[in-house]
């Protein structure tokens, strides 16, 4: 059994070359870059990374096209802020000696937020389908939370060892990516799922996410770090509400 890893990356030269370093059990590595304009492709290659450049078609085309690459059937699929754990690392050293049971395996993602692993507030353990045999499934065609979708019939499993997640690299930073990426594109999202928003759940979106993060899941027992992610959680219910609200009452179908 031989694994091929894969990544896509924008502008990462700051993680590629830890992310490609912790990919010891893959007998290839595969970066997708999609333009980046810093040194992301020099270090990946430097790091033993193959790299090939692709325009940027969206998360799910990119992972796509880079599974599509790929020398081998069996991926594992890691973004350039992930890490793959040792317990991980020996887990999948294990099934390539051994076997494997299943056509796809859910992975535990354990997100690193303000330096504290965060396990509660609905973050913990947020199962991640990333080690699977290629023939089997695809990557889900949506705008965001992308996933890869098993072909009916197949056979799942879980791993216990963790991927490592640098989610955000500050509250700024996290607040950047809420306004510019999240928010937008789980507005459009819904909005060509069809969903429509009102007024009041324009005002309450945001109350009851915070409440639901914070208090219901248990964000509190994370201290600081679990009161800024139910924060920005409630900001980003918030702002795609208001956003999909601009785009229904458009005079023009957005584009």
């Amino acid at each position: 059994m031989k694994i091929s890893a894969v990544l896509i990356t924008f502008n990462e030269e700051k993680h590629i070359a830890d992310a490609i370093k912790s990919l010891a059990c893959a007998d290839e590595i595969l970066v997708v870059d999609s333009e980046s304009t810093d040194g992301t492709r020099e270090k990946g290659m430097k790091a033993g990374a193959k790299v090939l450049v692709k325009k940027w078609a969206g998360f799910s085309a990119q992972k796509q096209f880079a599974v599509d690459q790929a020398e081998h059937d069996w991926i594992i699929s890691l973004d350039a802020d992930e890490r793959v754990s040792p317990e991980l690392r020996s887990e999948i050293f294990g099934l390539k000696k051994n076997g494997t049971t299943a056509d796809g395996y859910r992975i535990p993602r354990l997100s690193i937020y303000m330096g504290r692993p965060i396990r509660h507030g609905g973050w913990y353990p947020d199962w991640q389908l990333r080690f699977f045999d290629r023939r089997k499934g695809k990557w889900k065609d949506v705008r965001i939370h992308e996933s890869f979708e098993m072909a009916k019939g197949s056979k799942t499993a879980k791993l216990n060892g963790e991927i490592i997640h640098y989610s955000v690299e500050s509250a700024a930073h996290h607040h950047l990516m809420v306004g510019e990426r999240y928010a937008p594109l789980a507005a459009r999202q819904m909005f060509d799922n069809g969903r429509r928003t009102s007024p009041i759940k324009i005002v309450f979106a945001g109350w009851l996410t915070f409440i639901q993060t914070y208090i219901v899941k248990g964000g509190f027992l994370d201290g600081i770090p679990g009161f800024v992610i139910a924060y920005f959680a409630a900001h980003h219910s918030f702002l795609k509400h208001v956003l999909l609200w601009e785009m229904q009452n458009a005079k023009t179908p957005p584009e």
